[in-house]
């Protein structure tokens, strides 16, 4: 579902297309969902589930992404690690691809780790989550 999230990106040069999923892990839901430039002011994929959304402390969520939360970003903005980190009942994470090493830090799955949430990679969607950004792959 993150990747359908991602193929509703409208292609920018020099900017990713990433879809992320927000699921209430106690009732089985989705419950908010997002992509990269979704809403106004460059927004990243998580970032955009989280704002469409008002997180009840006392359920539990897993956020769903085709690639690693961002750990820092070039505009000053909030990185999406430290939005999910913000959060106590977001209890797992999983995502397809890393941040690629054209990225500030890159230390998004450390940081998560840290903060004590659940890391899964969903390698089986790797293709399709790279594919979204094929607009990026200079041949």
């Amino acid at each position: 579902m993150a990747v359908a999230e991602g193929k509703k990106c409208t292609s920018v040069t020099g900017a990713y297309n990433v879809g992320a999923v927000l699921v209430d892990i106690n009732e089985n839901k989705v419950v908010s969902c997002g992509y990269s430039r979704e809403l106004e002011g460059n927004t990243h994929a998580e970032q955009c589930a989280l704002e469409k959304y008002s997180l009840s402390d006392s359920a539990e969520y897993a956020m769903y992404t085709t690639m690693e939360p961002c750990s820092t970003r070039l505009s000053g903005k909030q990185p999406c690690v430290q939005r999910i980190i913000s959060h106590p009942a977001i209890k797992k994470l999983y995502y397809c691809v890393e941040e690629p090493l054209n990225f500030v830090d890159c230390n998004g799955l450390e940081l998560i780790a840290e903060a004590g949430i659940e890391i899964f990679n969903v390698d089986q969607l790797k293709r399709e989550a790279e594919a979204l950004n094929s607009h990026l792959i200079k041949n």
